[in-house]
C-alpha cells in the first residue's frame, strides 16, 4: 500500500557516508520534530536523476530552506559508498543528505518500490517527492512518466511550502 498524505512514515534506517565514516540515520533522527523535503530517484547518477531531478533541488536549496524546511535529503536504493560519491560529484555536501536505502527497505514500507529489472536496475524507488512534519507526510508527488523529474521536481515543490 502506497503511503498517503496525513501518514506517519515508518521506523526506518538509512545509510550516509560522512567524512567520519560510514553513519546510520533513522527516520525518527530526520524527521521528528522537524520539517524536511524528502525526494526519491531510481538511482544515483542515472541521466534523470543525475541531470534533472536532483540540480533542481540543489538549485532550489536557499528558496526551499527560506519557506522553513529544516533539512532537505535524497533517498535512493544504492549503497552508501554510492551515494557518497554522488553527493561529492554533484558538489551536494552540506547542502542535502544524501540517503542509503540500501536494502529498499524503506522504499517497500512506503510501497514506493519499482521493479527496473528490465532496465537492469533491479528493485529501485518510484521518483517521488514529499514534505514531511513531524514524520507525518503533509504533501507528497509521485512521478507518473518514467524519464521525467517535474511533479517531483523542486519546482512544483515550492509552491507547496
Amino acid at each position: 500500500m502506497t503511503i498517503s498524505i496525513g501518514d506517519k512514515l515508518p521506523d526506518a534506517t538509512f545509510k550516509e557516508k560522512t567524512a567520519d565514516g560510514m553513519t546510520e540515520t533513522t527516520t525518527s533522527d530526520l524527521f521528528a520534530g522537524r520539517k524536511v523535503v524528502l525526494f526519491a530517484v531510481p538511482g544515483a547518477f542515472t541521466p534523470t536523476c543525475h541531470l534533472n531531478h536532483l540540480p533542481g533541488y540543489l538549485e532550489n536549496r536557499d528558496a526551499i530552506l527560506a519557506k522553513g524546511v529544516d533539512d532537505i535529503a535524497v533517498v535512493s536504493v544504492n549503497d552508501a559508498f554510492v551515494m557518497g560519491a554522488w553527493e561529492k560529484a554533484t558538489n551536494g555536501t552540506g547542502k542535502l543528505r544524501y540517503l542509503s536505502d540500501w536494502d529498499a527497505s524503506f522504499t517497500k514500507a512506503i510501497g514506493m518500490e519499482a521493479d527496473l529489472s528490465a532496465g537492469t536496475l533491479g528493485i529501485r524507488s518510484k521518483r517521488y517527492s514529499m514534505i514531511v512534519e513531524d514524520g507525518t507526510v503533509t504533501a507528497l508527488n509521485i512521478e507518473d512518466t518514467p524519464g521525467t523529474a517535474v511533479t517531483s521536481g523542486a519546482a512544483a515543490l515550492i509552491e507547496q511550502l
